[in-house]
This record gives C-alpha cells, sequence and structure tokens, in this order.
C-alpha cells in the first residue's frame, strides 16, 4: 500500500497541463506497461493504509485498565476471600457489564477505518502504451492517465488534462452535495479545497461528463488517504466524568490503602491484637471503604439517559456520551443537510419591472408570488395570470433545464442539478407543469452548460417563434447581453444597474442566475457563436438552501443554555454568513475560510477562535485543528456531521454527533453519540452537568464503616471499653449491605427543572 509522504504536498492544482506532465516524467498518451510496473514497485499500490486490527481478547483486557475497575476488583477479590460469594459475584457482575459495553461499542469503531478504504474505486480505465485498458485500481500509479465519465468513481487524486461538461459532487471530502465544476485551468495555489476546479479526487463521483486526467496522488497520500491518516493519528479522549472518576479513584484507592495499612498497623503494635486478625480486619476495611455502588450507578444513571435519548430517535454509541452532552459548551455544526434543508430554493427573482420575492422553501410546489417594496415583501399575493413577465420568465427557466420534479413516497423529490431544481419548483409554484412546458415547446437542440462557457442554451418553438434560451452565471451573460426585455420593448442594458442587482442578491447569501433568449430563425444545430450574439436579458433568480426551522429553534435553546453554536461549512463565506444571520449565531461579522486558517499556527488560531462563529471553505484539516483549538481553551466540544469529511473532528470532539444520513458509516465509527442537535441541547438543558446525584453517592459512610458501629459486650470485653479499631470482618460488609452502603433507588437521576439552565461545566 503506498506509504504517506510527510514532505510538503506539491500544489497541483496550481499547476499547468504540462508542467504536471513534466513533474511526474509522463505523456498523454500514458505510461508504458514497464514503466508503470517500475512505479508500482516503488510507490506501492493505490489503496488505504489497513488499520492495525486488535485481537479481540486485547480490546476486552484494555476494558478493565482503568483505577475504579481495578479497585473493584481487588473489592471483589476481598469479598470473595471473606466469604462474601453474593457480594463478589455482583461487584464481578457490575464489572463484567462495564467491560462488555466497552468492548462492543470499540468493536465498532473499528469499523470506521475500514469503510473509509472501500471507498476507493475498484476499477480503472487508464492509457498505457496509448491503448486503452481496465485494470484494477489498486494498480495505478502516479504519472498514469485516467478516463472518467459519469457514474464513475474517481479512482485516485487527478490533474484534469481534458474535461467535457465535467462534474464531480465532492460531498466526502468538503461535506457540499452541490456538484461542482470541473476545467483544464489552474487554479490559485492557496484555493480552498471546494474551489480546486482543476482537480479530481478519490472517492468523488462524476455526476456529469467525461475527463481525461493525470494521477499526481495515490493510497495514502490522496485527499481521502489524508483523512484516513487523520483518523488513526486522532487522539480520543476520555470523557469528564471518566477523567473525574480516574482522579476520584486514583485518591480514593491511596486513602483506602493507607487507612487499611495505618489500622492495621495500629491495631497490631499499638494494642496487640493478633497480626492474622488485623491483616483480616485491614481487608475488611479496605472492602467497605471502596464505593463499589458508584460504578453501578454511573452505568444504571447513563443507561437511563440513553433510553431518553432513543425515545427522542438519538442513538447513543458510548454511554459516557450521556455525561458529556450535559458539559458542552461548544457545539461545531455543519451546514449543509445539518443546519439547511439541503433543498435549494429560489427566493427572490429581480425583472425589469422590480423584484418578486416567492414564499415556501425546500421542493415542495407550495407557495405564493409577493411584489418587493423598499426592500419588504408585500403581504397580497401577484396574480400571475396577468404578469406575462414572470410567468415567462419562469417558462424559459423550465424549458432551459434538465431537472425534473417528482413525488415518491409521499416526498418531493429533485432528479437532476438541485439548482435546475429550484427552477422547475418556481415555476410548479405559479401552476406551470414542466411536463406539459416541454411536451408543447420541443427542445431541438442543445449546449450542455461547462465551467468554460459558465452557460446552458436550448433551442424551442415557444408561442410559434424559435426561440434560443440560455441560462447561465449572471457576470458572464451581462457581457452575451446588449438588451433587456421590459414593458415598453426591448431596450439598451445597463450594466451597473444589473450589477448593484446581482450584488445585492450575493450579499444575501443567495447563488444568482441569469436567464436570456433571442429569436433565432433557420438554425438547427446551436453553436456557441449562436448563443453569445444577440441576447436579451429577461432577469434574475437568487437561490439559497434554507435553514432547517428546528435548526433556529435549537440555535435559539443553545444560547439560551449557554452553549455557544459555531458553524464549520465547505461553502463560501457569503453563503455560510447569510446562513449564520438567519439562524440567529451571535457572531456574524466575519468569517474565516480555509485558506486562512491554514496560514495561522495553532497559538494564532487559539486566540480567534473565541470571536468568529462561521468558519468557510473549510477542509476536513481545518475542522479538526478547529475542534483541538477550543479544546485548547477549555472548552467542551460537540462536533456533528454528515460525512466522511467531518470523520477526524467527530472522532476528537468530546461528543461527536453524527447526523442521520444514509450512508458515511465511517463518521459514525468514530462519534459517541447519533444524537440529533435539537435532542443534545434538551439532553443539556436536562442534565446540565450530568447525573449529578452521582456526587450524593455515600462516600463518607464508606470510609469510617468500621468506626459506626456502637460498642458491644464484645468490645467491652477485649477492650476495656476501648473500641476495637477494625473490628471483624462483619464490618466489611457495611459498605456493601448497611443504609449507607449503596446510593438509594433515586441516586444520580433527577427529573429536569422547567427554564433551568446551568452554566456549561469547565473541562476537567
Amino acid at each position: 500500500m503506498t506509504e504517506p509522504r510527510h514532505s510538503e504536498p506539491t500544489a497541483w492544482h496550481a499547476l499547468g497541463e504540462d508542467a504536471s506532465l513534466d513533474r511526474l516524467e509522463s505523456t498523454r498518451e500514458g505510461l508504458g506497461g514497464e514503466e508503470a510496473r517500475r512505479r508500482l514497485a516503488e510507490h506501492g499500490p493505490n489503496q488505504l493504509q489497513q488499520a492495525e486490527a486488535r485481537p479481540w481478547w486485547k480490546r476486552l483486557l484494555e476494558q478493565f485498565n482503568n483505577i475504579l475497575m481495578l479497585v473493584l476488583i481487588v473489592a471483589a477479590l476481598a469479598s470473595l476471600g471473606l466469604g462474601h460469594t453474593l457480594d463478589a459475584g455482583a461487584i464481578f457482575g457490575v464489572v463484567l457489564i462495564i467491560a462488555l459495553i466497552g468492548f462492543f461499542q470499540e468493536g465498532k469503531a473499528e469499523q470506521a477505518l475500514e469503510s473509509i478504504r472501500q471507498m476507493l474505486s475498484p476499477q480503472a480505465q487508464v492509457l498505457r502504451d496509448g491503448r486503452r485498458e481496465t485494470i484494477p485500481a489498486e494498480e495505478l500509479v502516479p504519472g498514469d492517465i485516467v478516463l472518467v465519465e459519469s457514474g464513475d468513481r474517481v479512482p485516485a487524486d487527478l490533474r484534469l488534462l481534458e474535461a467535457r461538461r465535467f462534474r464531480t459532487e465532492e460531498a466526502s471530502l468538503t461535506g457540499e452535495s452541490t456538484p461542482v465544476d470541473k476545467a483544464t485551468d489552474a487554479v490559485a495555489e492557496d484555493a480552498d479545497l471546494g474551489d480546486r476546479g482543476s482537480m479530481a479526487y478519490a472517492s468523488t463521483i462524476v455526476v456529469q461528463g467525461n475527463a481525461r486526467g493525470l494521477v499526481v496522488e495515490t493510497g495514502a497520500n490522496t485527499q481521502i488517504g489524508r483523512i484516513s491518516e487523520m483518523l488513526r493519528g486522532v487522539e480520543q479522549l476520555k470523557t469528564p466524568l471518566l477523567r473525574q472518576i480516574d482522579r476520584a479513584g486514583q485518591v480514593l484507592a491511596f486513602f483506602i490503602l493507607a487507612a487499611a495499612v495505618l489500622t492495621g498497623a495500629f491495631g497490631a503494635l499499638v494494642h496487640g491484637q493478633p497480626l492474622v486478625e488485623m491483616f483480616m480486619a485491614a481487608v475488611g476495611l479496605a472492602v467497605a471503604a471502596i464505593p463499589e455502588g458508584l460504578p453501578a450507578i454511573v452505568t444504571i444513571g447513563l443507561a437511563l439517559g440513553v433510553q431518553a435519548m432513543a425515545r427522542r430517535n438519538a442513538i447513543i454509541r458510548r454511554l459516557p456520551a450521556v455525561e458529556t452532552l450535559g458539559s458542552i459548551s461548544t457545539i461545531f455544526s455543519d451546514k449543509t443537510g445539518t443546519l439547511t434543508r439541503n433543498e435549494m430554493t429560489a427566493q427572490e427573482i429581480w425583472l425589469p419591472q422590480g423584484e418578486v420575492h416567492i414564499e415556501g422553501i425546500g421542493f415542495a410546489p407550495e407557495g405564493s408570488f409577493h411584489r418587493v417594496s423598499d426592500g419588504e415583501a408585500e403581504t397580497e399575493a401577484l396574480d400571475l395570470e396577468d404578469d406575462h413577465a414572470l410567468r415567462h420568465f419562469l417558462k424559459v427557466g423550465v424549458l432551459c433545464n434538465d431537472a425534473e420534479l417528482a413525488e415518491e413516497e409521499g416526498r418531493w423529490r429533485i432528479h437532476g442539478d438541485p439548482t435546475e431544481g429550484a427552477l422547475v419548483v418556481a415555476a410548479a409554484k405559479a401552476g406551470l407543469s414542466t411536463e406539459k412546458l416541454r411536451g408543447d415547446h420541443d427542445r431541438h437542440d442543445a449546449i450542455p452548460f461547462e465551467s468554460e462557457r459558465k452557460y446552458m442554451a436550448t433551442l424551442h418553438k415557444v408561442d410559434g417563434e424559435p426561440l434560443l434560451l440560455v441560462k447561465g452565471a449572471p457576470d458572464r451573460l451581462l457581457e452575451m447581453c446588449h438588451r433587456v426585455r421590459t414593458e415598453e420593448g426591448d431596450q439598451a442594458l445597463d450594466v451597473e444597474t444589473w450589477e448593484a442587482r446581482i450584488h445585492d442578491l450575493s450579499s444575501r447569501g443567495l447563488r444568482v442566475l441569469a436567464l436570456a433568449e433571442r429569436s433565432i430563425h433557420d438554425v438547427h444545430e446551436l453553436t456557441d457563436e449562436h448563443a453569445e450574439e444577440e441576447l436579451v436579458l429577461l432577469g434574475l433568480v437568487g437561490l439559497l438552501d434554507p435553514p432547517r426551522d428546528e435548526a433556529i429553534a435549537a440555535v435559539k435553546d443553545c444560547l439560551a443554555a449557554g452553549i455557544r453554536p459555531v458553524m464549520i461549512t465547505g461553502d463560501h463565506a457569503v453563503t455560510a454568513l447569510a446562513i449564520a444571520r438567519q439562524l440567529g449565531f451571535a457572531h456574524t461579522d466575519r468569517a474565516l475560510a480555509g485558506h486562512e486558517i491554514e496560514a495561522m499556527s495553532d497559538a494564532e488560531l487559539e486566540a480567534i477562535i473565541l470571536e468568529v462563529d462561521v468558519f468557510a471553505r473549510a477542509a476536513p484539516e481545518h475542522k479538526l485543528r478547529l475542534v483541538q483549538a477550543m479544546q485548547a481553551r477549555g472548552g467542551i466540544c460537540a462536533m456533528t456531521g454528515d460525512g466522511v469529511n467531518d470523520g477526524p473532528a467527530l472522532k476528537r470532539a468530546d461528543v461527536g454527533v453524527a447526523m442521520g444520513h444514509p450512508g458515511y458509516r465511517s463518521r459514525q465509527g468514530g462519534c459517541r453519540d447519533g444524537a440529533g442537535r435539537r435532542q443534545l441541547r434538551h439532553h443539556r438543558r436536562r442534565h446540565p452537568r450530568g447525573p449529578q446525584g452521582l456526587r450524593q453517592h455515600p462516600q463518607d459512610h464508606h470510609l469510617p464503616a468500621a468506626h459506626q458501629r456502637r460498642p458491644g459486650p464484645g468490645d467491652h470485653a477485649r477492650g476495656a471499653g476501648r473500641l476495637h479499631p477494625a473490628g471483624d470482618a462483619s464490618a466489611g460488609a457495611v459498605g456493601q449491605h448497611g443504609g449507607s452502603g449503596h446510593p438509594g433507588p433515586g441516586a444520580g437521576l433527577r427529573g429536569s427543572r422547567a427554564g433551568h439552565h446551568d452554566p456549561p461545566a469547565p473541562r476537567p
């Protein structure tokens, strides 16, 4: 398998095509067979390093590697030696239950890296000696020329040499499900991962077009390989409760042993008691002092917390995470699909006649249209039958479009590009049927969207007139248009006015598209020249992936509970800030981009981490550094995510919350919690500091257990009125049978108090 390099990786996205080929001593016809075999021996196979599996017995034994478990085992053995078989069995049972819980949960975590390894493509189409071949993807080497097309999984990190309408879905790396346009042009060296349009990365999916690429990284050196390496290297912290229990166990063990030794020595040396009898008395005292009920009540309390969370559709993978939820001070959350609906929605339309606001969010074709006056939408809905300009604009948006809207199992879904789907939904809200429109206006030809040209064009006959319809990036269409369609007819285009409108929509975090058309006759096959001449601008449309209603409520509740929500997203800063403002985040005056995080030292990042709530264009390593920086400032962090790119940060966080989306098993293996954000907030309010009743555990009754006995006849006979310093072995049973020995039925359990919010606990 490919060994990871530790030197600074090459910025392949910033190198030109020929420079990349020269760097790897390759050609556009591919490597020769002999050279490929030599490089395979040098670099190793194109596969991720497999985690060294620990044998099951070793994982089981490691569950006993903490002071409290060892103390419990000693207590059980001592009880057995004193003849208290029932007590010994009960203690051994508690020890076994705790060990088995940890054993099975760690077994699930072991599967995380294996799931990432399976994300690489099994086969690849390559050029070897100028001929096209299909080979196992693990045989790819740097310098190979790979061919990929729609539906393929990219088998290695590729520097693109040719790209035709090429788009990939990079959710596994960036968390953003919107397809990314790819091209061959080099980009800036400091470009964020989501902006590297000249690269196609291993494990990403080709959703449109085809491409030819140069293999530049394989195996552990790919982007997905680096995520795997981070997962392997990330230290998973103990929860605050376990750290406190460990410390308490160490202190208790010291004082218990010291008290037992001193008591035994005092009785033997000062009072002249038999050495064997005093030894047994010291053992009995040690057993009595051990709070063997503490692990039991901890386990019971946490188990009840797990049940309560499960009733709210939140699955806890590791019991101690229940307590940590009650101590959280910061929640790092992904944006797309977690805070937002992941349903692109058309919200604003700018026509020459003015701005129109569209009500309704998501893919459901439900909503109304309202004129906007002085920045506010009018309450009265538009009558679209009388608004021919708006209806025509929506009609063009449907015809110059390949997406479809369908209702499946009671839910509306988009088949195709979600941005195009938003235009179809907007038309459906106006009562326009996509099926009827496309049936009545056949498409005669089309120029598909490509990142180089930044537009899509289709040829139709609309209302008896042949029309060329164009949809694309607004800056590109402003270059192609010289006139604009108004109520008075076509007029000269005022570029500055429309640039201001584009800026207005963009500043609100909206993705902007422009629509245009032209009459065209005697043309049956479209060319770029047809589409780029004599166009008439129709208007602009602004789209946004809207925030979830429950996310808005959750952010409000988190802030009220003293928990700080922070957004980490692969999206652009302007869009992320707009969503953060809608959600009610506290600090929305600036966002920190991935390349800025990259340039900061750990100390600089720790200094600014409390001042910024929005981090944009973030790569997996940036998310991990942000969590580590917050922990270095004493914060207890939760990290929510729904993709492999979140895996390292999810594993490092005090609580990893894997959102309930299909796939991405790797993120769940590194998590302690599968809870949703709102359930997390509810649990934080219900148990602000975890199972607080544990603090009422009667340890003070354990330590002097032997001294709680009243002097009996035997004592007076043996000690002339003096109390025996340790008593007989029966004293050891006080901590196990007496009323003070076990916590009561309600210990560690407490109901929520309405409106009560404790401040987050500091990191212990």
